[in-house]
């Protein structure tokens, strides 16, 4: 079975590439002596052959074997939902599959639906290939096909112990736990469930106890106020911004250029957003955009990575008597991953009393390679997100971002990226998830390194240029470790000012996680090689 994207467009404009795939995969199950069939048909109208929505997943369930061996083979990125419900209750060995690429986004997708299935305690195993043909793959593939499963060893995981940890960090994660179970903060929601991402959703009963509790918005009233908002004050925030160097890459056709109107939208949406936080005393918040929001508005993703910012344009009550959120930001959490909202609270707060970097975002693991400028001897990671990457991450700041328009295929409105570069430095990296129905953290060190002009283009082109990318070195995290137990398309990161700090700060968060009753494991090395 192969899920697939809500939007017509992107299935038919990825099609190709998962036809291909699926050709690859075919001949590598029949040459370990099985034989293979696709679950349903491609669909000549529609010119693709993706699963294209729930109901849709759910008719080709009914009809399947339940205890046939199944592969859900993934180029693109997808909707886990539309095929969540018919997996849920398939009794026979699951595989999900994806090539490594990072021009279609499919190990996106898989980690995106590897999350959902453990969330739903779903038994799966997982895989992903440079090459089909090869003898590694065949060999992994053959194993699966004759036991029915298949898992990479992840020992560079090991459970964390506050009593392990240094005794400051460790005390400042326990009083900054206390201080959220007893004074509470609001999420705000725009509208749940974000291109199918369901494991992206924490469910109340579990979320309630760390102190966090929902305000669910609809992004009808974010779009009511963007409508309501002034010119004057819209185009005051694109001059602070472009005071201060940013660069708006605009031309005239809106179906295919970043135009000014689009920006000027935006523009409006930054203000709405905070009036909208502020009315319901929002400690941070979660713009869907996607479904709906994108027929009607230009893409958030420089209202999110600006609100993300601690320098950022000022913006006024209705009134005008005050600055709404002065001199912080206003912690946003990209496409309403639940998951990394409250990550992203926990990391303003850590950050923010041990005097480091506040500015926090998530990225996709889109994909990675192995330096061809030969810079850097170790494996680098491209890390990339449309939306929510603060400027204060990218190299010059404001004067270092570009905004770019977003891809048609997915934005028929439009907008401006914040397109720059990450800036080298030490970083902690986190994901929170769920499994075994409660809430756990994994947590990691990492640098983000520099790479030559070329080596970055090159990089871009095989992935999404118009948006911001950062080139991450784990510490002690090969690559089939990090794919074989993350349980989600993202990876939240934060900046320190030094390694030591970045140590600290990673004390103190798995602290506070552990006292807010999550299950927290360390995951990898420190820097210099040394097991936490």
């Amino acid at each position: 079975i192969a899920s697939g994207d809500l939007r017509l467009s992107a299935n038919q404009v990825t099609w190709p590439a998962q036809a291909e795939m699926e050709k690859q995969v075919a001949q590598a199950v029949e040459a370990s002596g099985w034989s293979i069939r696709r679950a349903h048909p491609i669909d000549d109208q529609q010119q693709h052959g993706f699963i294209s929505s729930q109901r849709q997943g759910i008719e080709i369930f009914r009809k399947l074997d339940p205890k046939a061996p199944l592969i859900v083979a993934e180029s693109v990125w997808q909707y886990s939902h539309h095929v969540l419900a018919g997996l849920t209750t398939h009794e026979g060995p699951i595989l999900t599959l994806a090539n490594w690429s990072g021009a279609f986004t499919g190990l996106v997708g898989m980690l995106n639906l590897n999350g959902s299935l453990t969330k739903a305690g779903v038994e799966y195993s997982t895989m992903w290939a440079d090459d089909f043909s090869s003898s590694q793959f065949q060999q992994q593939l053959g194993e699966w096909l004759e036991s029915g499963s298949y898992a990479v060893a992840c020992d560079h995981v090991q459970p964390f112990s506050a009593i392990d940890a240094p005794p400051e960090a460790a005390e400042l994660g326990k009083t900054l736990a206390e201080q959220l179970q007893r004074d509470k903060a609001v999420m705000g929601v725009f509208d749940e469930g974000c291109m199918g991402m369901f494991n992206a959703i924490i469910p109340d009963a579990l979320l309630h106890p760390t102190g966090v509790f929902k305000e669910r918005l609809s992004q009808s009233a974010l779009y009511y106020e963007t409508q309501q908002t002034s010119d004057d004050q819209a185009r005051a925030v694109r001059a602070w911004m472009e005071e201060r160097g940013m660069q708006f890459k605009t031309c005239q056709v809106h179906e295919k250029d970043l135009t000014d109107e689009q920006i000027h939208l935006q523009c409006k949406m930054y203000i709405a957003a905070l009036r909208i936080a502020d009315d319901f005393g929002c400690d941070l918040i979660g713009i869907q955009y996607q479904q709906g929001l994108k027929d009607l508005l230009p893409a958030s993703d420089l209202v999110e990575g600006t609100l993300n910012n601690r320098e950022r344009p000022p913006v006024t009550s209705r009134d005008g008597s005050r600055i709404l959120y002065e001199g912080e930001p206003l912690v946003h959490f990209n496409e309403v991953d639940e998951c990394a909202g409250l990550d992203g609270l926990m990391t303003y707060r850590v950050h923010t009393a041990m005097n480091q970097p506040v500015e926090n975002t998530l990225h996709d693991i889109r994909w990675g390679d192995r330096d061809q400028s030969g810079t850097v001897d170790e494996y680098v990671w491209v890390f990339e997100i449309s939306g929510s990457v603060p400027p204060a991450h990218l190299i010059d700041g404001w004067a270092g971002a570009v905004s770019e328009r977003q891809p048609a295929m997915y934005f028929p409105n439009g907008g401006g990226t914040i397109k720059g570069v990450s800036k080298p430095g030490e970083i902690v990296w986190s994901r929170i998830y769920i499994e075994d129905d409660r809430l756990k953290m994994d947590l990691g060190r990492a640098e983000v390194v520099a790479l030559p002009q070329e080596e970055t283009e090159r990089r871009w082109q095989e992935t999404t240029p118009q948006w911001p990318i950062m080139h991450a070195v784990l510490y002690g995290v090969s690559r089939e470790q990090l794919m074989a137990r993350h349980k989600s398309n993202h990876i939240h990161v934060a900046y320190a000012n030094s390694a030591a700090e970045a140590d600290q700060a990673l004390y103190a968060k798995a602290a506070m996680a552990q006292a807010l009753g999550l299950e927290v494991a360390l995951c990898g090395t420190r820097k210099d090689n040394a097991s936490w």
